[in-house]
C-alpha cells in the first residue's frame, strides 16, 4: 500500500513537505530566493553547497522532473516559501522525454504559466537557459543539442518580450558541437563542481541586481 501511495504522488509533492514545514516565514527585509528545477538544481547543493551556505537561498530541485511535475509543486514549494525571487531552471528532462512525449512549445507553456503563478504572488522570476547537452546517458540516441538550442531561443524571446530576467549559462558552457564542455561534466548533463561555480558567478551577478 505505501508502495501504491508513494507512486500517485508523481510530482513528488512529499520530497520537501517536512523542510517546507519547518521553515520559518522570512524575516523583514530578506531577500529569499527559491532555486526551482530538477537534478541539475538538486545537485547543485550537493556538489557544490557552498554557493548556498550563508545566503537566503532555498533548493527545491528534484531529480528527473519534468516541467508538468514542477508546475504541479510550484505552490508548494515556491509560494507557500514566500521568496522575493524564483529562479527557474528546467526543460531537458521533458526533452529526455521522462514523463512522455513533450513539443518544445509545451515546455515553454509550463515555463509560462510558472512564471505567470510567481507574478501573480509578487515574486520575481529568473528564467535559466537550459544547459547544453550532446546525448543523454540515461536515454541514448535522442540527439538533444538542436531541440535544446531551440528551446533556448524561445525562453529568451519569452523573457525579453516580459521583462523577465533571463540567466545564459549555455554560451558559456557549451562545446563545439553542441553539448557541455567536458571541463564542467563528468557525464555530459550534469554540472561538476567547476560548472556550478561558473553558474554561480553567472548568476550571483543576475540576483544582486533584482
Amino acid at each position: 500500500m505505501a508502495g501504491k501511495a508513494k507512486a500517485q504522488d508523481w510530482a513528488n509533492l512529499n520530497k520537501y513537505k517536512n523542510e517546507n514545514i519547518l521553515l520559518a516565514p522570512p524575516a523583514s527585509g530578506e531577500k529569499r530566493v527559491v532555486y526551482f528545477g530538477d537534478s541539475i538544481t538538486e545537485g547543485w547543493g550537493t556538489i557544490y553547497p557552498d554557493f548556498f551556505i550563508g545566503k537566503t537561498y532555498i533548493n527545491r530541485g528534484i531529480s528527473g522532473q519534468t516541467t508538468p511535475q514542477m508546475l504541479l509543486r510550484f505552490r508548494t514549494d515556491v509560494i507557500e516559501l514566500k521568496p522575493k525571487i524564483v529562479v527557474i531552471l528546467a526543460g531537458t528532462n521533458d526533452i529526455a522525454g521522462n514523463t512522455g512525449p513533450a513539443t518544445l512549445e509545451m515546455i515553454l507553456g509550463n515555463l509560462i504559466s510558472m512564471c505567470e503563478l510567481a507574478k501573480a504572488n509578487d515574486i520575481k522570476v529568473v528564467l535559466c537557459s537550459v544547459l547544453p547537452a550532446y546525448d543523454y546517458p540515461w536515454k541514448s540516441g535522442l540527439e538533444p543539442a538542436e531541440k535544446i538550442a531551440a528551446l533556448n531561443k524561445m525562453i529568451i524571446k519569452y523573457a525579453k518580450a516580459n521583462n523577465i530576467a533571463y540567466v545564459d549559462y549555455y554560451s558559456t558552457m557549451v562545446d563545439d558541437r553542441k553539448g557541455l564542455k567536458s571541463i564542467y561534466s563528468q557525464d555530459g548533463v550534469h554540472p561538476n563542481k567547476e560548472g556550478y561555480r561558473v553558474m554561480g558567478s553567472i548568476i550571483g551577478t543576475v540576483i544582486s541586481n533584482l
